[in-house]
């Protein structure tokens, strides 16, 4: 006979069971299921990890694997979301006004199953519905929410994650100005998630005719993210990869648009295809991910390399590099952010500043100066720049929730491959947006008879060199990882390696404006910066480490940055092993 715990676990999975619309994961569960009843020890384990927690709003939303149970992605869960998110509208609806929430998806595996359910559900509940008119990035889906003044967004997409995983971004319109959800609203949403789990069955809700946006909502994205470039002074020789997502067709159109000559395809990974199969990881900052854009790249000698993860809100960006047995060095995060940042800062201090001294007309900040932001966690080049140009500078949490909602902005990064360099439009990440400013850049330094690398090199000639690395340690027990941050505040670290250490923050509590993060930052003597956090989406301890040098010549302030990083790097790993 089972035990009550199995026997209770049981129960709740034949309640869902029954109310599962999807035959893949109703045959599935129903296999575990009787598995169990057989007596398979592991078929109860995998219960258990379905059934005996749920999946939370975490980075925006949910997130996670495709099967059956409440801590799966799957057509229950969705519609139980939907549900409860529209119940979430209505409350915070002003008096008299139809709650209204604009659906996209990408081309995963049921992302348009999840946001049809979604957009029914929604009509059910008297929500006006509106689906976008095909698969489309998450930025359209970002810019929709504005340019349809729409209540909330909801974009079903699981970024870069492995292919069998699925997920559901959430934004806020009206004050939230579409920006992703933040506490307390994630907490509001999921309160009435559980509410709708534990009291509606998901066959009896309601469901209702929806509509389907025209093909006008793509093109205002289209025209407004042509428009941050001006026409090309020189055409650039690149290639572009869209990671089998669904970056291409947009991003075409909006070259096309801007004036600029198409690149060259990196063909066997241009069209949507939920199974990847070219990558074992679809994310351009895995090894061997853009090893098909750098074979494509020297058979047409390119400049350039472009890259969109499968939902097209990152950009990765790889030039020309004869040390390398690819040809090419695909650029950090932070290498990209750097530039762009620069770039931007440069746009929003014009004509009163004089971009090569570097001196603005008086000595504050001007009224409507406006702010550069970046997460905690990415590099503090941007801040070298802000001073330079007399902008305000602001660091939020990581997550370009908080990044995006930085007021004032101008520009903002997170070095995970995150850009924001039209915040006017969209309030998220824009990997196509970023892509045209990069152009663009591009094309201005090749009219001028340099690259990206001369401009890289001047970068750090201007504001000193930084260099930047990053330790992740996977984990089968998160329990490790409470233990690791528990040590690293009872005993505090003296040196790290033989850097002495100058000051830890801790932000458990909140620091400055910043709300509780379990975040430490570890500020040395030399004036690198150590952070080190729980990931916020798997099971790792993230460690990142940023160096800087002004001094010398561009070699020898290399040089510098680089040994403190590896010295830094040795000994974190010594203090969290």
């Amino acid at each position: 006979m089972p035990s009550d715990r199995t026997a209770a676990l049981l129960q709740t999975a034949r309640a869902w069971l029954n109310q599962d619309p999807d035959p893949e994961t109703q045959a599935q569960l129903r296999a575990l299921i009787n598995a169990v009843d057989d007596g398979d020890t592991v078929a109860l384990s995998e219960l258990h990890s379905r059934f005996d927690t749920r999946l939370a709003f975490g980075t925006a939303g949910l997130r996670g694997e495709i099967s059956a149970g409440p801590n799966r992605m799957n057509r229950v869960l969705v519609s139980q979301s939907a549900a409860g998110l529209a119940t979430y509208l209505w409350r915070h609806a002003v008096t008299g006004v139809t709650p209204s929430v604009v659906i996209g998806y990408d081309g995963r595996k049921n992302s348009h199953v999840f946001a049809t359910d979604t957009a029914a559900i929604m009509a059910g509940a008297g929500v006006r519905a509106i689906l976008l008119p095909r698969l489309l990035p998450t930025p359209v889906l970002a810019f929709a929410v504005r340019h349809l003044d729409a209540s909330c967004g909801v974009m079903v997409t699981a970024s870069h994650n492995p292919p069998n995983d699925n997920g559901y971004k959430v934004y806020l319109g009206g004050a939230n100005n579409g920006a992703q959800i933040v506490s307390p609203d994630d907490k509001a949403i999921s309160d009435e998630i559980l509410r709708v789990a534990a009291d509606e069955q998901v066959p009896l809700l309601p469901r209702g005719q929806y509509e389907t946006a025209e093909e006008d909502v793509v093109l205002a994205y289209i025209s407004a993210t042509a428009g941050i470039a001006h026409t090309p002074r020189a055409q650039v020789n690149s290639v572009y990869t869209a990671m089998h997502g669904v970056g291409w067709d947009t991003t075409r159109r909006v070259l096309v648009k801007a004036g600029f000559d198409l690149p060259t395809l990196v063909d066997a990974q241009i069209a949507p295809d939920a199974a990847f199969p070219t990558v074992a990881f679809p994310n351009p900052e895995e090894p061997g991910a853009l090893d098909l854009a750098y074979e494509t790249a020297r058979e047409v000698s390119a400049e350039l390399i472009i890259a969109n993860d499968p939902d097209a809100d990152r950009l990765a960006v790889a030039i020309p590099d004869l040390s390398s047995a690819s040809g090419y060095r695909r650029l950090s995060g932070n290498e990209v952010g750097a530039i762009l940042g620069w770039r931007a800062a440069a746009l929003a201090a014009s004509p009163t500043f004089d971009t090569d001294d570097g001196l603005t007309t008086d000595d504050g900040l001007a009224e409507n100066a406006g702010t550069l932001a970046c997460s905690i966690v990415s590099s503090p080049s941007l801040r070298a720049v802000a001073d330079a140009y007399r902008l305000r500078f602001v660091e939020t949490l990581t997550g370009f929730k908080w990044v995006s909602r930085v007021p004032n902005l101008v520009y903002g990064f997170e070095e995970a491959l995150g850009y924001l360099v039209n915040p006017d439009t969209v309030r998220d990440k824009d990997g196509i947006s970023a892509a045209v400013a990069l152009l663009s850049l591009v094309s201005d330094l090749k009219s001028e008879g340099t690259t990206l690398a001369g401009y890289l090199d001047r970068f750090s000639e201007k504001f000193g060199h930084f260099a930047s690395g990053q330790i992740s340690v996977r984990v089968s027990e998160l329990s490790t990882i409470a233990l690791v941050m528990t040590r690293l505040r009872e005993s505090p670290p003296t040196h790290v390696g033989r850097i002495r250490v100058d000051e830890i923050d801790d932000f458990r509590w909140g620091f400055g404006d910043l709300p509780p993060s379990d975040v430490l930052r570890i500020r040395l003597t030399d004036g690198s910066r150590v952070m080190v956090r729980p990931s916020g989406t798997e099971p790792k301890l993230k460690v990142y480490i940023d160096t800087r040098s002004k001094v010398g010549t561009l070699d020898e302030r290399r040089a510098a940055a680089q040994a403190a990083l590896d010295e830094l790097d040795r000994g974190m790993r010594e203090l969290i092993a």
